[in-house]
């Protein structure tokens, strides 16, 4: 019935597609750091919500075809857009890019063999694997949203400092008032996690995607006669 569509578990996987372009809007409409910590929020509530769904889903026994359509588009609608947006406010570093490159590239190219295989593509079954990658990209991609926070924090309280008053400070000679240095330590940390954990991501990203492309290539050849 189509009733069944509106389960709690499908409501949850349509607001999360919905807050994925909503982390973009955020530096849309608000200053920085206020839009990091924002985007940053509803990234998490949202990345949260693709375990709740699932695992509530299989609690009542509430599976549909509606729900299994639509999570695997809201995952990769909000990697696919956080990358966009820590890829722009990196200033395209190539520590970034370069993963972010990779990951696009499969998500891509696994669609593109879905939709390919057609009704044979149910052979490209989400493995644990998977599930891994989207869970390493997810966290790489909010470590990488508070980067940007404790950028902008750092910058707000550096206001109208000129250079020699902020190196003294950082290196000890005039007092941390401002905690200067706990944030630029804290900015400078999340940023080697954030990009570590991107290019496991994408590691991870490149094996699953052969591992699809492995399995849908009898589908791929052509038949000699």
């Amino acid at each position: 019935m189509q009733s069944m569509i509106w389960t709690i578990p499908n409501i949850l996987t349509v607001l999360r597609l919905l807050a994925a372009p909503g982390v973009a809007v955020m530096f849309l409409f608000f200053a920085r750091p206020w839009a990091d910590w924002f985007a940053l929020v509803l990234f998490v509530i949202a990345a949260v919500t693709d375990w709740f769904d699932g695992y509530l889903a299989r609690e009542w026994k509430q599976e549909t075809r509606f729900g299994a359509m639509l999570d695997p588009i809201a995952d990769k609608a909000m990697v696919v857009i956080a990358l966009l947006v820590v890829t722009g406010f990196s200033g395209m570093n190539a520590w970034i890019l370069l993963p972010a490159t990779l990951i696009l590239f499969r998500e891509v190219f696994v669609s593109g063999l879905r939709e390919f295989l057609g009704s044979t593509a149910g052979l490209l079954k989400v493995t644990k694997l998977a599930k891994w990658k989207t869970t390493a990209q997810m966290v790489a991609l909010a470590v990488l949203f508070s980067t940007g926070i404790f950028k902008y924090h750092f910058a707000e309280r550096v206001q109208g400092m000129d250079g020699p008053t902020i190196g003294a400070i950082l290196s000890g000679d005039l007092p941390d008032e401002f905690f200067l240095g706990r944030l630029l330590w804290w900015q400078d940390a999340t940023f080697f996690a954030g990009v570590v954990l991107l290019w496991i991501a994408a590691a991870l990203t490149a094996i699953t995607g052969w591992d699809y492309f492995i399995k849908a290539k009898p589908f791929l050849m052509d038949r000699q006669r």
